[in-house]
């Protein structure tokens, strides 16, 4: 689990689960479903309505988000993920506020705009603080499970040493032995 609300991040990040082997777990598959997990943790209220158009933002702000946390992981960054969630993101407004004297960036729109403007809000917040750079996915390419790097210096690789890492590190072995053993 990642650190303070990067915990959210990681969620809707995650609302995609790869497999190996058998068919993606895909959470946002319909504006409904969209719906009921943005709804669930209180980012938009149960009468908003949810279009294909608003999910295909909040799953270029998904994607996009998983590419800069790949990059995090030392994989190259798509600039094509990248791209779509910049454009994403120029509709999901945020404005300053500082009212009740605790300096803040709150969503400028409703809805799911506003929604995925708390989300990247999280993400400007975190990126001031230091601890983005901890927000790291899987680079394996059947998982891309997003975490949060707790390594005491920040060289965690896999999302979970005891699935992906395993798996990597007996697949990079074998690779040495069979290039070792190669006339």
């Amino acid at each position: 689990m990642a650190d303070g609300q990067l915990d959210l991040v990681e969620h809707f990040v995650n609302s995609l689960h790869m497999h190996e082997g058998r068919e993606d777990e895909e959470q946002f598959g319909s504006p409904e479903a969209l719906h009921a997990w943005l709804a669930e943790r209180e980012l938009i209220s149960a009468g908003e309505q949810v279009t294909e158009g608003d999910l295909r933002r909040a799953l270029d702000v998904r994607e996009g988000l998983r590419a800069l946390a790949l990059a995090n992981n030392g994989v190259g960054l798509d600039a094509a993920a990248v791209a779509r969630l910049d454009r994403a993101a120029s509709r999901a407004g945020m404005r300053f506020q500082a009212t009740d004297g605790s300096p803040r960036l709150e969503p400028d729109a409703g809805g799911v705009d506003g929604a995925l403007a708390t989300l990247l809000g999280v993400v400007a917040t975190a990126v001031a603080e230091g601890s983005w750079e901890r927000f790291k996915a899987c680079p394996r390419d059947c998982c891309q499970w997003a975490f949060y790097d707790k390594s005491k210096n920040r060289s965690a690789r896999w999302c979970d040493m005891g699935s992906c890492g395993n798996v990597e590190k007996a697949r990079a072995y074998r690779e040495r032995r069979k290039t070792h053993r190669a006339p």
